[in-house]
Order: C-alpha cells, then sequence, then structure tokens
C-alpha cells in the first residue's frame, strides 16, 4: 500500500474516530505553509493530502481552475443567511470575492481566467470576465448542480428539483454567446440533473436522479447506463471519449465512450457515499462523506480514508500537475439560520501550497 492510502482493516477502525474529529472545529482559518504547488506529485514520494483553508463560514461545494495558479472554490451558507462564498487562489494568495447575494453556488467551470460561470440556487447564473461578475438570467427558478464550457459562446448548464418529481426538472439549459436557452430532451424523466460535463463540444454528458445518464453526440440525446445506478447520480468527468466516470451514492461506473460498467474496487472502500469525481492525464480521484478518499493508482483503487480534512467532501479537481483538489464542509446538515458550515479545501500532492486567505 502506498503512502497516504489507508489499508481496508483500518477503515472500519477510523470511521468512528473521523466522526468524531469531524465535529470539532473553531472559527478560524488555519493556514497551511507557504509554497507554490509542486508539478507532476509522486504517490511514492511524500504525496499526501493536507488542508489548504478550513473552518470559513460557507459550504464549499465545487473546486475547478484554469490551471494550478488559478484556482476556484464556490459555495455558500445554503440557507443559513451568509452571501454566496467564493475564493481564489493565484498561486501564492487566496482571496475572498464578493458576487453578491445569498444564493449559494453550486457548480463551477470555465475556458480560462477571463470566462468562468458559476450557477446555483434558484436559478442563479453569474459570469466573470476576468474583472468583474455580471449576473445573467437563466429562466428558471430550479437550482442549477453543475455547468460546464466548451467556449466562451457555448456553456451548459443542468438543474431541478430533488425528489419532487412534479416540480421543474430535466433542466438542461445551453449557452449561446447571447443568452441562456432551455435544451429540450427527448424523453423528460421528471428528475434533477446534478451535473454535466464534456470531452468535446459535440460529446457531453449529464447525470442526476434516479441513476439517469444522458449522451449527447452529433446533435442527439440517447440514455445510457441504463439500471446500472441503484440511486442519484451526483457527478460526471473523464480523461476523454475513452474514459468516463460517474458517481453517486455508492455507485462508482465508469464508460469507455460506447459502454458503461461498474468500476472493479473492493466495495469495502466505499464506506460512504460518493460525490465528485475528476481526472486528467489519466490520474483519477473521488470525495465524499466522512473522508472518503478514492486515488486511480496504475489501474488499482486505493483509499485515503481517515486521513485530513475529515469532513465531507463534495467536489474535486485534478490540476494540470496532477495534484488533487477536494472541497467541502457542512453541506449536508440542515439550515440554522445564522450557523457557519465550515467550508474546507483540501489537496493531495507533494508539497504545500499557501493556506492565506486575504482580507
Amino acid at each position: 500500500m502506498k503512502r497516504g492510502a489507508a489499508t481496508l482493516p483500518a477503515i472500519a477502525a477510523l470511521f468512528a474516530a473521523v466522526a468524531f474529529v469531524a465535529c470539532d472545529g473553531d472559527d478560524t482559518a488555519r493556514p497551511v505553509d507557504g509554497g507554490a504547488p509542486e508539478a507532476s506529485p509522486d504517490d511514492d514520494a511524500g504525496a499526501a493530502w493536507r488542508p489548504v483553508l478550513t473552518d470559513l463560514d460557507g459550504a464549499l461545494l465545487s473546486v475547478w481552475g484554469s490551471s494550478e495558479r488559478d484556482v476556484w472554490a464556490v459555495g455558500g451558507a445554503l440557507g443559513n443567511g451568509f452571501d454566496a462564498l467564493v475564493v481564489r487562489f493565484d498561486g501564492a494568495t487566496w482571496r475572498r470575492l464578493s458576487p453578491g447575494k445569498t444564493e449559494t453556488f453550486w457548480w463551477v467551470h470555465g475556458t480560462g481566467p477571463s470566462d468562468v460561470w458559476l450557477v446555483g440556487e434558484k436559478g442563479r447564473v453569474t459570469h466573470w470576465d476576468g474583472a468583474a461578475f455580471t449576473e445573467i438570467a437563466s429562466g428558471t427558478d430550479a437550482t442549477l448542480y453543475g455547468v460546464w464550457a466548451a467556449a466562451p459562446d457555448d456553456a451548459w448548464a443542468v438543474g431541478g428539483t430533488p425528489e419532487q418529481p412534479s416540480g421543474t426538472n430535466d433542466v438542461v439549459l445551453h449557452w449561446d454567446g447571447a443568452s441562456w436557452k432551455p435544451e429540450p430532451l427527448p424523453e423528460p424523466k421528471g428528475a434533477a440533473l446534478f451535473k454535466v460535463w464534456g470531452s468535446s463540444a459535440s460529446d457531453l454528458y449529464v447525470v442526476g436522479e434516479a441513476g439517469v445518464v444522458w449522451h449527447r453526440t452529433n446533435g442527439a440525446w440517447r440514455r445510457e447506463a441504463e439500471g446500472l445506478a441503484t440511486g442519484r447520480l451526483t457527478t460526471v468527468t473523464g480523461c476523454g471519449p475513452n474514459e468516463v466516470y460517474a458517481v453517486g451514492g455508492r455507485d462508482l461506473l465508469v464508460s469507455n465512450g460506447t459502454a458503461w460498467k461498474r468500476a472493479e474496487i473492493d466495495p469495502r472502500m466505499v464506506v460512504n457515499e460518493l460525490n465528485g469525481v475528476s481526472c486528467s492525464g489519466g490520474r483519477v480521484v473521488v470525495v465524499g462523506g466522512g473522508s472518503l478518499k478514492l486515488r486511480l493508482v496504475n489501474g488499482a483503487w486505493e483509499s485515503d480514508f481517515g486521513s485530513e480534512p475529515y469532513t465531507d467532501l463534495h467536489g474535486a479537481w485534478a490540476d494540470p500537475t496532477g495534484a488533487f483538489w477536494g472541497a467541502g464542509g457542512q453541506f449536508a446538515a440542515g439550515a440554522r439560520p445564522g450557523a457557519k458550515r465550515q467550508g474546507v479545501i483540501a489537496r493531495y500532492g507533494t508539497g504545500t501550497v499557501s493556506g492565506i486567505l486575504a482580507p
């Protein structure tokens, strides 16, 4: 077992300890040692999960970057009364940005540092042009849980109303450079859709409730992976058109671009629900509840369960250097106005990055 990975017999023993430690925290963001990210983290050379920012006043639900020196993490209070939370890392310092409004952001993606989309509650769509945020009408009041951009004039957002089949669901929106327009699906399922990802503008995936997987090629949508997932699929991503991953609940699915199957993983590693997955250059990371962290190493899955941070993680991102990032916090708790959700950002790799959050 490689350094930093938890052995299977240790997982059960660690679970109780993690549950206890995850409830303990203070209200001060704790920095780690400064320094820029190091390239190509080696699993055998001290790579590990390390908290970067902790105890923020909102949960973080998504992390993404245009590079390892332009990293975004977004989230919010989820009904607890604070403003939406957006932090950005420039390779040296984290800064909290101020898009305004209290509607929590659920996802962030873009094509570069001057073209970034943030989507969230009540159909919120916010765009960063490199200098300022702009709110853009989406045409829906349903929560938008996912966004993916292929180009400045070609982006997609998805959402819905979970566990309410009669609510606003099957929401797929397309940005054409001028406005967001609804994209009708050939067979509405009354399901909330959670994430969208594409290997290219012409090869798009959407996942959601009831194990729904939609695949769009050559402008046409089709259903895939029928009956494979036992519940909702929350995130989809890939390393390319022939290596696509979808996770949710206790399900980890993989597609070669043509057919889906269950990933070959010891079920004892899946100790909690899987929330996020990211892939880059053949390196795959999965994050989930209660300190669950999984990595695909040389074709085999390894568990980092029990490593810091000990809280739930929701979103993941594999940066161009091969390092992994995770974003999370207390997003699963019910709303308590005025209570902090203690958001967290963590990174897996060699070396450390700055944990300084500038005023």
